[in-house]
């Protein structure tokens, strides 16, 4: 099995980036991550003015997968998900977040990992949720920054994209240039502080090159649903392009009329939040999979 080194990594997404591995569609890659500020603040007291701004959200990779043109689509299968730190950093800033227009200095917060849950402000146990933060390809144009999420992927911070989920994306460029990292402990919707529990980690995935299967990418199939993802400047254009992107693809693969898949999905379907403090938002639609055997939907057909 190929492993990626965490001293590997790139802060954009870029056809230029030069590939730290090459591996055969189908192979098993592991990668390991730095948190998304670069693994620089220990403990509570750090000194935040002093820390680089411009080792923010680090991706390690990219790989490059044999087999893999343009208009390709990269299947991710993510088989495990290893945090390998006892305590998640967070930080609140004045104006990032949700809220930070009415806070008046930034502030580290070290939150303890004990018996798979996270030991957050007023005593208050959550149970872990680890996920992938930052996820994508080399984009076909201009580099994009890793701390921004869009059609390649990127910094889409969604919850649901764990352990046992499987991410498709498009391929842009030869070799798709995958890349990952911004492990999150735990994170709810929203991501409203600016941050989830950043944390350090491993991630084994199985990369595959789909072939002939025109996809509204990226998508996203768990045991429950079928998501589609959309990002977008504003909250309401990326709500828009998440469930526009599933409308139609339930119109051309269940043999409906875009009408038809309109009126299932308000009913059985559900638009949400995965974050809305990236320099683009993010929502996806989920499709319980219980609605999608009825369709005999599948996302490779």
């Amino acid at each position: 099995m190929t492993v990626i080194s965490r001293t590997e990594v790139v802060y954009a997404m870029s056809r230029d980036n030069a590939p730290v591995a090459t591996v055969a569609s189908g192979s098993e890659v592991t990668f390991q991550t730095c948190d998304c500020f670069s693994d620089q603040i220990a403990s509570a007291d750090a000194a935040f003015t002093e820390l680089d701004w411009q080792r923010i959200n680090p991706a390690t990779g990219p790989v490059y997968v044999e087999g893999a043109k343009a208009g390709d689509v990269l299947r991710v299968d993510i088989k495990r998900i290893a945090l390998t730190h006892p305590q998640a950093v967070m930080v609140t800033v004045p104006q990032l977040g949700v809220v930070g227009d009415e806070l008046e200095k930034p502030q580290i917060t070290i939150v303890p990992i004990e018996n798979n849950e996270a030991l957050l402000p007023g005593g208050v146990r959550v149970p872990l949720n680890p996920m992938i933060g930052v996820i994508g390809v080399a984009p076909a144009g201009e580099p994009i920054s890793c701390g921004t999420p869009d059609s390649h992927g990127g910094n889409m911070d969604c919850k649901v994209i764990a352990e046992g989920a499987t991410l498709y994306l498009p391929v842009n460029v030869d070799g798709a240039l995958f890349a990952l990292g911004d492990l999150h402990a735990a994170m709810g919707d929203g991501e409203v502080s600016v941050c989830g529990l950043e944390i350090p980690g491993e991630v084994t995935v199985t990369l595959s090159v789909v072939k002939n299967r025109p996809l509204p990418t990226p998508m996203l199939e768990n045991a429950d649903a079928l998501y589609t993802l959309g990002s977008a400047k504003t909250l309401d254009e990326a709500a828009s392009l998440a469930t526009r992107n599933m409308a139609h693809f339930v119109a051309d693969n269940a043999g409906m009329t875009l009408d038809q898949a309109i009126t299932l999905l308000s009913i059985a379907g559900d638009l949400q939040i995965c974050q809305v403090v990236d320099p683009l938002k993010t929502c996806r639609y989920a499709l319980p999979k219980a609605v999608a055997a009825q369709l005999n939907l599948r996302i490779e057909g």
